[in-house]
């Protein structure tokens, strides 16, 4: 077995459906394909009623299909859908799966009024078991 000289082998980055997680999506998506690594893609939830989450996939952009697929651009992906604090979901797999960077956008997830502007990339940065990437999005 030869030694793996990769930079990056496991790539983490989180999505809520807003325009700064689709562009760190896309980014983390080109980055993964030039450098042959895997994707990990979180997206952190809180519990919602069955009839709340219809309304919802219904309501989702076509254009945001692609980032869920299990294949893109040639990159694996793998969905890791997570309860909770959307910061606390990307730093735990990243820990789960020993990734090597951790890609978000400079803006904070949107989908809970409790959470400020800039807390996920800045909670991410500051605890994070790997390097982080964050991508400028405003």
């Amino acid at each position: 077995m030869g030694y793996d000289r990769r930079v990056f082998r496991s790539i983490v980055v989180g999505t809520d459906g807003s325009d700064t997680a689709t562009q760190a999506v896309r980014q983390a998506v080109d980055l993964a394909s030039a450098v042959g690594a895997k994707l990990e893609l979180v997206s952190a939830y809180e519990p919602v009623s069955e009839q709340r989450l219809a309304e919802e996939r219904r309501e989702a952009p076509e254009d945001l299909q692609w980032a869920i697929g299990p294949r893109e651009g040639g990159v694996a992906v793998e969905k890791c859908p997570r309860q909770g604090d959307p910061a606390d979901a990307i730093l735990d797999v990243a820990e789960e799966r020993d990734a090597d960077l951790i890609v978000v956008g400079n803006k904070g997830m949107t989908g809970a009024k409790r959470f400020l502007l800039g807390s996920v990339p800045n909670k991410v940065s500051h605890h994070a078991p790997c390097s982080v990437l964050i991508i400028r999005t405003t």
